[in-house]
């Protein structure tokens, strides 16, 4: 049984494939390809975007989504392996996924990182178990360690405005924010603007590294893809002949920077706010990213989002384009695939 909750489920090949299918479906429109298919959305966290594109993509191709909210008219659900429920958890995941897993054809998992401890946010326990337990195919819409279709609307986005990617220089540069956010969406554009070939440059303040097992995760895409990834401290050298700058705000790596002191390591680098001038550094024609929401004037100035430049409403719709690819090939992975296989 295929799952898609991280990029390592789809590869350099399988990546190609759904930015290919999702480019012509944006073109023809393919029907109702899911039609009586049911999709059970289980939300840890809040949603917008991600919420309303899995929705949309499920009801244009003529199937059904039941929306879960845990802690908000479904139970709290306790996650820890051994954990002794005497708090306000009243539920096990052991129990709750496999449930929800006879009852619909997929399921689709929001769950965010702890922000306490990089390695334990990387091995995904939540979504592995989702994985493990659902007995039906499980697709992420953003995880403790990857956003997975987040980082591909992010490529297609790049795709439609630049052409072939490969070679093409992205730069992935750290933004200010009022708290430490996951890692989740940066882990998730450098995976896949590397498996697309790109030329990638994060830049980032000391201490906020991203995890040390998805950076070399990267450079294996890199290698593969003809790609690169390389890392730095200088934010206007990674910007440099740049043709996209995507803006993201991450916390500081819990190895050098304890919790209780991560707001204030973050609250230290308000330099860091995407403006004009920092456009400027870039290529003249370099497009903007972001994965939304956005804290306007704290992470990136309003002459930024709402220039010439901007593509982030591109982005945000290319999320149902490329889900619906995702969804397509999950949902009818025991029939004959027509369009795209995840590998």
């Amino acid at each position: 049984m295929r799952h898609f909750t991280r990029l390592s489920d789809l590869g350099v090949s399988g990546v190609e494939a759904v930015l290919g299918a999702a480019l012509a479906w944006k073109k023809q429109p393919p029907g109702a390809h899911l039609r009586d298919q049911l999709l059970g959305m289980v939300f840890f966290n809040p949603s917008l975007r991600t919420r309303a594109s899995f929705e949309a993509a499920m009801l244009r191709g003529g199937g059904h989504a039941i929306v879960l909210e845990v802690g908000g008219g479904v139970w709290k659900l306790e996650d820890r392996a051994g954990a002794i429920m005497d708090n306000d958890k009243p539920e096990h995941i052991r129990e709750a996924i496999p449930v929800l897993g006879r009852y619909v054809d997929a399921l689709a998992v929001r769950t965010f990182a702890s922000l306490a401890d990089d390695d334990a946010d990387a091995a995904d326990p939540v979504i592995n178990a989702f994985r493990e337990l659902a007995g039906v195919p499980v697709v992420s819409m953003e995880s403790a360690r990857e956003h997975p279709c987040q980082g591909l609307a992010d490529l297609l986005t790049i795709r439609e405005r630049c052409g072939a990617t490969r070679g093409l220089p992205v730069t992935l540069v750290w933004a200010p924010h009022i708290k430490p956010l996951p890692k989740a969406v940066p882990h998730s554009f450098l995976l896949t603007a590397a498996a697309a070939g790109c030329g990638v440059r994060v830049a980032h303040p000391p201490g906020f590294d991203l995890h040390g097992e998805v950076l070399e995760e990267a450079r294996r895409y890199a290698a593969e893809s003809g790609g690169s990834v390389t890392v730095t401290h200088d934010r206007n050298a990674a910007l440099a002949g740049s043709r996209v700058v995507y803006a993201k705000n991450w916390g500081p790596a819990t190895k050098s920077v304890p919790p209780a002191e991560a707001a204030a390591q973050v609250a230290a680098h308000k330099d860091w706010l995407v403006t004009g001038k920092t456009l400027a550094a870039a290529a003249q024609e370099a497009i903007f990213l972001h994965c939304l929401p956005v804290r306007r004037n704290v992470e990136v100035a309003d002459a930024v989002l709402d220039g010439a430049h901007s593509r982030v409403l591109d982005q945000a719709e290319n999320r149902f384009h490329v889900q619906r690819v995702l969804l397509h090939d999950l949902l009818n992975q025991k029939k004959e695939a027509r369009h795209v296989h995840v590998a």
